[in-house]
């Protein structure tokens, strides 16, 4: 990430930090000028993000593919000089919440996700098929005889929640619940979170969380949470904070951007009619379309946050210890010097390494999860809504405002009809 050229590094503090305008819904609905902008004037940008916070953004792919292997760019809140960071969480909770391979770097990082691993293999999720498939058509059953629906309420939100409640051993009436805290907790604008909503969030969540351990320690299942609660107890591999922090990541890590990813797809699709309708003649295409789903306007925008463990050089720029580093994959992913036509929806791309899911250590650990739900979902929803229409004007979607990209409603209509 240094300097090819042997020059002293760029002081990038002269500059006045760019404002990503949250507040203004031209800029929610469509970043991406404002993105390419960013690019085109340089590698790295100091700007203002959502909460307020101050980050510098990598925004091209080269650097930002070298920047997320860089072990002197750590995942712990604790290494950033920003305190501000660490009041967006919980106050009687941050160790706690803290303790997780979100948040964590090696050796604990590495022990943590060892232990999920397993779960999350290409050979463990496809076995999952069936069943993912069995909810996906249950959903549409329910949907189909009114001809209308919002497809992330009734269709993109509840299909991850039940895999993700499914595969941790989390019973069905409380879905809706951990889904409510989970988004006071995550949900980002313009401005800081409210601590009140954040704090109450969180003890609901913590008790809640607490509550479903012990009742897997009084009946274990075949389960992942029972099986974390017995690395627990009788392995002593994880802290009891770091067994909540790790159900809360899953619980919440593990849903809420595959719902973007599948409203985010059927979006890009119903804008994008020419490749609808290749689509729908060819479903092999399928893999590959969320690969450029995900590539073109994926579930985490700009990026995914690294805090300078010291000075730091990137791209020619000092950026000093302390420093909230945003490597922007939503940005880098449409850098012209990796993809050709970044800024085309094409569904047949065959070079595609995008960055939506990370690289290095922290690589997703649910990506084939989140990939084979995103396939299933948008496959099946193609072929029995037929006549699938957007019922608003694409630019009356409401998109989520910060961090997490996505269609927060998504009104559709198509030919009513039975199963």
């Amino acid at each position: 990430m240094t300097t090819e050229t042997g020059d002293a590094p760029r002081d990038g503090t002269s500059e006045p930090p760019v404002l990503l305008p949250y507040a203004d819904p031209a800029f929610v609905a469509d970043p991406f000028p404002l993105y390419r902008r960013l690019r085109e004037e340089g590698p790295v940008r100091r700007a203002v993000i959502a909460g307020g916070l101050e980050a510098w953004l990598v925004t091209r792919y080269e650097d930002g593919l070298a920047a997320l292997s860089d072990p002197r760019l750590s995942s712990d809140v604790r290494d950033a000089t920003d305190t501000r960071l660490l009041r967006q969480l919980p106050g009687a909770e941050r160790e706690a919440m803290l303790g997780n391979m979100l948040r964590s770097d090696p050796p604990d990082h590495t022990r943590l996700r060892r232990l999920v691993s397993k779960a999350f293999t290409a050979h463990r999720v496809a076995a999952m098929r069936p069943r993912i498939q069995a909810l996906t058509d249950g959903l549409l059953d329910a949907v189909l005889p009114a001809g209308r629906a919002d497809l992330v309420a009734d269709f993109a939100l509840p299909l991850p929640v039940a895999v993700i409640s499914e595969l941790l051993g989390v019973p069905v009436d409380d879905r809706h619940d951990f889904q409510h805290w989970t988004d006071r907790l995550i949900t980002r604008g313009e401005e800081p979170p409210d601590p009140a909503v954040v704090n109450e969030a969180w003890q609901h969540m913590r008790a809640y969380v607490t509550a479903l351990i012990q009742d897997k320690r009084s009946h274990p299942g075949d389960d992942l949470l029972s099986g974390l609660v017995t690395a627990r107890d009788e392995e002593q591999r994880l802290t009891e904070d770091e067994l909540i922090a790790m159900v809360f990541l899953l619980l919440a890590a593990g849903y809420i951007t595959t719902v973007n990813l599948i409203g985010g797809g059927l979006v890009m699709l119903l804008a994008h009619p020419g490749q609808l309708d290749r689509l729908r003649r060819d479903p092999e295409l399928l893999p590959g379309a969320v690969e450029e789903f995900l590539r073109y306007d994926g579930p985490v925008s700009p990026g995914i946050a690294r805090f300078a463990r010291e000075d730091v050089e990137i791209a020619g720029v000092a950026v000093p210890r302390g420093s909230t580093v945003l490597i922007a994959s939503a940005i880098a992913d449409r850098d012209p010097a990796r993809f050709p036509d970044p800024d085309r929806l094409d569904i047949t791309r065959q070079d595609n390494a995008h960055l939506a899911f990370g690289h290095g250590i922290h690589y997703c650990l649910g990506a084939p999860l989140a990939r084979l739900e995103g396939q299933i979902a948008i496959g099946t929803a193609l072929r029995r809504l037929p006549g699938l229409a957007l019922a608003v004007p694409p630019d009356e979607i409401p998109w989520r405002p910060g961090g997490l990209r996505g269609p927060q409603r998504l009104p559709v209509t198509f030919t009513p009809g039975g199963p």
